[in-house]
């Protein structure tokens, strides 16, 4: 097992010194004028987790429509259907194709025609890859839907030359760790139209409140991310208690797929914003990185029978925190998971089930089967795009890949 050497499963920043330093160099500009900027965006708004930041766009949209309705992808994180659930709304889901991330257009027609109650759809763009927005779009405004963008893992991809968060009314962004730009833990509220903002105001207002302890708390993580995300620390933080869920026979846990729907709401404090706002400036610079890794990954897994790769759209660019390859058959994923679990080399997968097989969300789900997501999640490994990524690192999980 490398206990000395275990790269993060997602291309997650890291904090440097410089970092650190600059929190004692003035500051010009806020973080949220630094989204503004870097996304072509009239408001944006920092808040605890991209799970609040979705919750306070639920919370305006009220405000807006009488209609109570949410659809989302049936291959999602399970925090997305607790914070609709937490907003008092109901939740609809939306299959998607069986060997991409978008919704299937078909299925989410038919839903958006039957139900005059959709107040929002939620197009997620999972892996840094950009959905095809154009016909989904054209879905929603035909039928007089807000589209809540999930832009959790894909900060700085485009799609048809505009980033990602531009395109629908409002999104949220993650500033989690492992997420890109990070703060440990934090999020991002996206509106695209001025009109909006005052909405998002009332709720962050009304909701968030300031809480000096618990942020206090998120500094000293913080520091421990600064001090542990490196390959020669990481097994400590992130294999270990794996190991200790595993041991207990908690598997969603183990995986991080647990949640409960009480998720904090706090503001952050102008100190942990001043990290990310350092991070921002290098952020660009750090995509090309895990954008080379990423197609020398998909380069070789190509000339690799039954193997599908998740790739970006014709008019899209994606960010690649990871890489998303489908096997033809479900048990090779286990016996890739298998393989990888003690090499130190970043392999993961994104959900272990499709949103409906989560046993603590069964009571807010419908009662039915998507088999299109549950495909893909019998089915889908992830390949680390870290910075802390070699080229032999890169040939290692290949080599194993090709012993499957």
């Amino acid at each position: 097992m490398s206990i000395f050497r275990e790269i993060p499963p997602t291309a997650g920043l890291p904090i440097y010194l410089n970092d650190i330093l600059s929190l004692f160099a003035p500051v010009r500009q806020s973080l949220e004028d630094d989204f503004k900027k870097y996304l072509g965006v009239s408001f944006a708004k920092v808040t605890y987790s991209g799970t609040a930041a979705f919750y306070l766009i639920l919370e305006g949209l009220k405000e807006l429509s009488s209609k109570r309705t949410v659809i989302i992808p049936a291959y999602i994180c399970p925090l997305v259907p607790l914070a609709i659930k937490r907003a008092g709304l109901k939740i609809e889901i939306c299959d998607i194709n069986k060997n991409n991330f978008n919704f299937d257009l078909a299925a989410l027609e038919e839903l958006c025609a039957l139900n005059d109650d959709i107040l929002a759809v939620v197009p997620v763009h999972l892996a840094g890859i950009p959905l095809e927005f154009q016909e989904l779009e054209k879905v929603c405004r035909d039928n007089g839907i807000f589209i809540i963008e999930d832009c959790a893992q894909s900060l700085g991809a485009l799609y048809q030359g505009n980033k990602v968060g531009a395109l629908g009314d409002f999104s949220f962004f993650s500033l989690c760790r492992g997420k890109g730009l990070t703060i440990y833990e934090g999020g991002v509220i996206v509106a695209n139209k001025k009109e909006y903002a005052p909405i998002i105001e009332r709720a962050f207002r009304k909701l968030a409140n300031d809480d000096i302890f618990s942020e206090m708390i998120k500094v000293l993580e913080l520091f421990g991310y600064w001090i542990f995300y490196r390959p020669a620390l990481f097994w400590f933080i992130f294999r270990l208690p794996q190991l200790f869920w595993n041991l207990q026979g908690n598997q969603f846990r183990a995986n991080i797929e647990y949640f409960e729907i009480n998720f904090p709401l706090h503001s952050v404090s102008e100190f942990r914003k001043k990290i990310a706002h350092n991070g921002i400036l290098r952020l660009d610079a750090e995509i090309i990185g895990q954008r080379q890794r990423a197609h020398y990954y998909l380069e070789n897994l190509r000339k690799i029978p039954g193997i599908t790769v998740v790739d970006e759209p014709a008019a899209g660019q994606a960010t690649f925190p990871f890489v998303t390859l489908i096997f033809s058959e479900s048990h090779q994923k286990e016996k890739a998971l298998k393989n990888f679990e003690k090499s130190g080399l970043g392999v993961s997968q994104i959900y272990e089930l499709a949103i409906t097989g989560y046993d603590y969300l069964k009571e807010m789900l419908p009662d039915k089967i998507y088999p299109n997501a549950a495909y893909l999640a019998e089915r889908a490994v992830t390949l680390s795009t870290s910075t802390f990524m070699h080229e032999k690192d890169l040939d290692a999980v290949l080599n194993i890949i090709k012993k499957l």
